[in-house]
């Protein structure tokens, strides 16, 4: 079934914006700070306790899917021993998300009164607070090099990293490669994800492989894509003797991913698969079965709409019918 609402989120900027490889940003001198105790490297995996944590997130499925079968993470990874609740959106538009929609204080007093519902509804797991930041923005417009895509300033992403220092959250860089590449448009944010809190997302929906512009069609990423992103954020973890590093890949339709079984496992990435299309309750619902659970990678994420999911008189899910999933999010990311 054809997923019929999407999120065409292309902004049209008309700032002056730094160049991303400005060598005066505060990421520069950041990039060896550490998040609180809650995340602290641990020193061995309890390869038990982590079978456990698994058999628990797929919440009693028998078909053989879920728990997905891998290899055991680096010690100090992040799932599945706690669950992520981000906040998604760009400094720039107060279309693209929560983020970028309230000011600071409204934001992250919002963000802490989702929190305090996840944690209510599951006290199994400590719930981490994250900003999901998307750094590299479609564009309907081919700008300079033609790539259709924008890449932010560094100056908005140290606001993000220091805001998230705030309350001591994570923070998530996002690209929409449009006609670029993974491989092109990751490195460039190295210096961020060299730290310990900071993780990436990767949109398939806005990467456009026949030259279409963004929006006019939902884009597609293949193994290789995913791939590429995983063995970068695999190099960083080994050379900067980093806890493994968390990368989210959107999907809301079967075109999204190709070859989802050759996503590599590997101890120093933990994938997941984020079911990020709006609509009513059945819609979601519908593709969270046939999109997430039915092709398993890892792990998986639920995104929620608060304007979109709600257009036509829906009301979200809550923290408490999204725990009946099978299996599980551990990643919820609120638009």
């Amino acid at each position: 079934m054809k997923y019929i609402c999407t999120r065409l989120s292309i902004v049209l900027f008309v700032v002056v914006l730094f160049s991303c490889n400005n060598t005066n940003s505060a990421a520069t001198t950041a990039k060896n700070e550490t998040i609180s105790d809650t995340v602290i490297k641990a020193t061995v995996l309890d390869s038990a306790d982590y079978d456990k944590r698994l058999l628990a997130m797929s919440n009693g499925d028998t078909t053989g899917r879920w728990p997905v079968k891998g290899i055991y993470p680096l010690p100090g990874a992040l799932l599945p021993y706690n669950r992520i609740v981000a906040f998604y959106g760009n400094l720039y538009s107060k279309k693209m998300g929560i983020l970028g929609e309230l000011p600071k204080d409204s934001m992250l007093a919002k963000l802490k009164f989702e929190l305090a519902k996840w944690q209510a509804a599951d006290t199994s797991l400590p719930v981490i607070p994250a900003l999901h930041y998307v750094a590299v923005t479609a564009q309907g417009a081919p700008g300079k090099d033609g790539m259709y895509r924008l890449r932010m300033p560094f100056h908005q992403i140290d606001t993000i990293i220091n805001w998230a220092k705030e309350i001591n959250g994570l923070v998530f860089v996002d690209i929409q490669v449009s006609h670029s590449n993974v491989n092109a448009e990751v490195p460039l944010l190295e210096t961020y994800l060299k730290m310990p809190n900071v993780h990436l997302g990767i949109d398939p929906e806005f990467s456009m492989k026949n030259g279409e512009v963004p929006g006019t069609k939902i884009g597609t990423f293949n193994a290789a894509d995913i791939n590429a992103a995983v063995d970068y954020l695999a190099k960083l973890v080994k050379q900067n003797n980093l806890s493994p590093k968390i990368l989210v890949v959107h999907r809301f339709t079967q075109g999204m991913i190709t070859g989802y079984d050759q996503i590599k496992k590997v101890p120093e990435v933990q994938v997941v698969i984020d079911m990020d299309g709006w609509g009513s309750r059945i819609l979601k619902r519908s593709t969270y079965l046939r999109y997430v659970y039915k092709e398993p990678v890892a792990f998986t994420g639920f995104k929620l709409f608060y304007k979109n999911d709600t257009k036509a008189g829906d009301s979200l899910f809550t923290p408490s019918e999204l725990l009946r999933f099978t299996p599980k999010p551990v990643y919820i990311q609120y638009q």
